[in-house]
């Protein structure tokens, strides 16, 4: 009989710093034992995405994510199935036609802007850590980012900041933090509350391993 998977929601706004407290905590518990599901794969492509009234894309909407096919994949993973991930590719606004293949472990780590968007995923989450950062923080981090990763302008971040990214985030991401189980200031290294989501899943494991004894 294999053995439970325990799922750990890691969610927050832009450039909260999600996928490095991700990274710490899969560092800490060991890469062997963690499976990472990134909800920024499953970015919609372009043609699909929802506009507002002037015709822009809304990038930050639930609706431009492939929620449904993140939510089976997350199942698949739960239930001990090896799953093929989308690539995204940021730079021309679409999906790739290669996958990468993720396998089951122990605990798998979904992390995501809109992780807390709907019930559907949030049932599938044993523990919910919510990345708690200041807007002008998240913004500083997203400019750095969207520069120099994604060959973005300064003008055209801000706009969309100003546009969408804020505006959904206080509708959709900032009331999640109500259903986290911890809450994490990050805007400088937390190796305290890296420490904490560690030992809840190592002792989680343990409890799993004696019970199945």
């Amino acid at each position: 009989m294999s053995q439970p998977r325990m799922v750990i929601g890691i969610c927050g706004g832009s450039g909260s710093g999600k996928t490095t407290f991700a990274r710490e905590i899969q560092n800490e518990v060991g890469a062997d034992r963690v499976s990472m599901l990134q909800l920024d794969a499953y970015y919609r492509n372009c043609s699909e995405l929802p506009r507002l009234e002037d015709g822009t894309e809304n990038w930050d909407h639930p609706d431009a994510l492939d929620l449904e096919l993140f939510r089976q994949h997350l199942v698949l993973l739960q239930s001990g199935q090896a799953i093929e991930c989308p690539v995204y590719n940021f730079a021309t606004h679409s999906r790739e036609c290669e996958t990468i293949s993720v396998q089951p472990r122990r605990v798998v780590i979904a992390e995501g802007v809109m992780l807390l968007a709907t019930q559907d995923l949030q049932q599938l989450l044993d523990l919910i850590v919510f990345i708690d950062v200041p807007a002008d923080t998240r913004l500083a981090r997203r400019m750095r980012r969207d520069i120099t990763q994604r060959g973005r302008t300064p003008e055209s971040v801000l706009d969309q900041y100003q546009k969408t990214v804020q505006p959904m985030h206080d509708q959709y991401v900032e009331p999640g933090k109500h259903s986290a189980h911890l809450i994490v200031p990050l805007q400088a290294a937390n190796q305290s509350a890296v420490n904490v989501v560690a030992a809840a899943v190592r002792g989680a494991m343990n409890d799993e391993d004696q019970s199945g004894s």
